[in-house]
C-alpha cells in the first residue's frame, strides 16, 4: 500500500489554538498510509515581491515541505470573514516567483472550526476561490464549518462523538480525493 504525504497548513499561530487541535485530533482520523505533518509558517517574513529571487530561508524551507507532500489539508480559522493574514502570507509566498508555485496540482481539503456558530464558511469560502487561482483542486463536499464549543474536545484533546461521526466522514471522502488526484 502506497503511503501518502499530507502537509497540514494552520491558519492560526497560536500554539493551542482550536484549528491547531482539530488539525491533531483529524490526523488521527486518517488511514495508517496518510502521514499527517504540520508545515511551519511562523517564521515567513512579510510577502514582498523583491524578495522573490532571493527567498528567505524560512520561505525555501516551507516551499519544498509543500512541493514534497501529496496533498494538503487547510485548518483555518476565520477572522473578520475571511482567512487569517499569516494564512494569506504564506500561500503567496509559496507561489511565488511567478511560475514556481509550490501549490500547482496539490489536491486539498478545507476544514475549520471557530467559537462562532457559523464556524469558518466564509474563510473557506475565500481560500478555496485563492487555491482556485492557484490551480490547487479542492474536495468540496462535504464542508466542515465546526462551531467549536465547551465539550468540543475532551481532556486528551479527541473530538467529541458527534463531531467525530461527521470528521470521520469528512476523512474518507478526503482520502478518496488525495488518492484520486495526488500524481
Amino acid at each position: 500500500m502506497r503511503d501518502y504525504k499530507i502537509a497540514i497548513i494552520v491558519g492560526s499561530l497560536r500554539q493551542d489554538s482550536i484549528n491547531r487541535r482539530l488539525a491533531n485530533a483529524v490526523a488521527k482520523l486518517g488511514p495508517e498510509n496518510f502521514l499527517f505533518d504540520m508545515v511551519r509558517i511562523d517564521d515567513l517574513p512579510l510577502y514582498n515581491e523583491d524578495d522573490d529571487e532571493h527567498q528567505s530561508a524560512a520561505v525555501k524551507r516551507m516551499k519544498a515541505h509543500i512541493a514534497s507532500a501529496d496533498g494538503l489539508m487547510f485548518v483555518t480559522p476565520e477572522y473578520n470573514r475571511s482567512i487569517p493574514g499569516v494564512l494569506k502570507n504564506a500561500i503567496d509566498h509559496a507561489s511565488r516567483p511567478r511560475g514556481e508555485s509550490a501549490w500547482r496540482d496539490k489536491p486539498a481539503g478545507l476544514i475549520g472550526a471557530s467559537p462562532g456558530a457559523m464556524g469558518t464558511s466564509m474563510a473557506q469560502q475565500h481560500l478555496r476561490n485563492i487555491l482556485a487561482s492557484l490551480a490547487v483542486p479542492t474536495l468540496t463536499l462535504p464542508e466542515v464549518f465546526i462551531h467549536a464549543k465547551e465539550g468540543f474536545f475532551d481532556e486528551a484533546g479527541s473530538i467529541n462523538a458527534i463531531s467525530k461521526s461527521l470528521l470521520h466522514h469528512w476523512m474518507a471522502r478526503y482520502v478518496a480525493w488525495i488518492i484520486r488526484h495526488a500524481t
